[in-house]
């Protein structure tokens, strides 16, 4: 049950970022407005603010993410002593990835 959380949550993270993800939050308030107008009050309005503002830094955190993935992938690859293992680190679970840093520390120490 915790696998299926983790990986419900990370695909969820990936998923936040597309554009049309904004233009769904868009619709919902125009509906909103359609169909229930008086019960969209101040408190309404800073909900949806505060999920478009959350969408937008998801979306911008996202394109420093794969900008500095895309440094890395080049200086793995130029690099010729590094470990194969990193260069598919982007496809595993945060946990995993976790591990692998606390693991590779330890064989650093040792």
């Amino acid at each position: 049950m915790a696998k299926l959380l983790q990986r419900l949550l990370t695909s969820a993270g990936t998923w936040l970022w597309r554009p049309w993800i904004v233009v769904a939050v868009v619709l919902y308030t125009i509906l909103w407005l359609i169909f229930d107008r008086a019960s969209l009050n101040w408190h309404g309005i800073v909900s949806l603010a505060t999920l478009l503002m959350t969408l937008f830094i998801q979306r911008s955190e996202h394109r420093d993410t794969q900008a500095i993935h895309a440094k890395l992938d080049e200086l793995l690859r130029v690099n010729g002593e590094a470990r194969n293992q990193l260069a598919n680190l982007d496809d595993k679970e945060p946990e995993q990835v976790e591990a692998f840093r606390t693991n590779a520390r330890a064989d650093d120490r040792g």
